[in-house]
């Protein structure tokens, strides 16, 4: 009989532990994130921010679909989005297409008093993108104002950044696979930003809460149905 209760204990003792470990991994689920960029510096090109480096603020960084990019600029300072590179190279996005380069903030070269202006920008396709300034003939972008990121998959978009005709068949076409341009970038209308805050804040809480909650049920499952065999014997 003492030997059959240590035998159950020394299961016990495997079991525990790696359920902890099981669990911890649960809690590991990437989130979309926020990032600001330039952090602290803001959305500035050298010449008024001589110390701005936006190579520097991307590198190390990974991002993936559904995260957002927070712009702090002011009305002298454009922000351009673009996925084609030669527009990027040219700081210029006066002969870009409609369906590869977004204007998300013009400057105002009129105004002798700047205000703030706060951008958030979803990534909502993967390959390369290209920021840049795209006013005063490309001299922000010249100046250090640019940067570009390689947007990876992560866990796809969520559902609010999805555009619903995505999801619909698309109508025959006999000019079907000779575009080569890139695809639209269209953001639904009713995308729900993310909270402002730290660059790794977790804006979608509720996708590692979901997978914790259905991992931690089964789990528990497990031991439960483990420990009804052990009483077997």
């Amino acid at each position: 009989m003492k030997q059959r209760i240590m035998y159950r204990l020394d299961i016990l003792l495997f079991i525990l532990p790696c359920t902890l470990l099981l669990l911890s991994f649960s809690g590991s689920v990437e989130a979309y994130k926020n990032y600001t960029v330039g952090d602290s510096l803001g959305w500035y090109d050298n010449l008024q921010k001589p110390t701005v480096n936006y190579q520097k603020w991307v590198a190390g960084k990974n991002f993936s679909l559904g995260d957002f990019l927070f712009f702090n600029t002011d009305n002298n300072h454009s922000i351009v989005q673009t996925y084609n590179f030669t527009t990027y190279k040219r700081c210029d996005y006066d002969n870009a297409q409609e369906n590869d380069t977004i204007e998300w903030s013009a400057a105002d070269p009129s105004a002798t008093a700047p205000h703030a202006v706060s951008v958030a920008i979803p990534l909502v396709k993967e390959g390369m993108t290209y920021f840049f300034s795209g006013d005063y003939d490309g001299e922000q972008c010249k100046h250090g104002q640019h940067f570009k990121i390689n947007v990876t998959r992560g866990q796809g978009l969520p559902a609010s950044l999805k555009d619903p005709a995505d999801e619909s068949p698309a109508p025959n076409s006999p000019d079907a696979g000779d575009d080569e341009s890139a695809p639209d970038t269209v953001v639904s209308s009713n995308f729900n930003h993310p909270q402002e805050g730290n660059d790794n804040k977790e804006t979608s809480g509720s996708v590692s809460l979901s997978v914790f909650v259905k991992f931690s049920d089964s789990t528990l499952f497990g031991i439960l149905s483990l420990f009804g065999i052990l009483c077997v014997f």
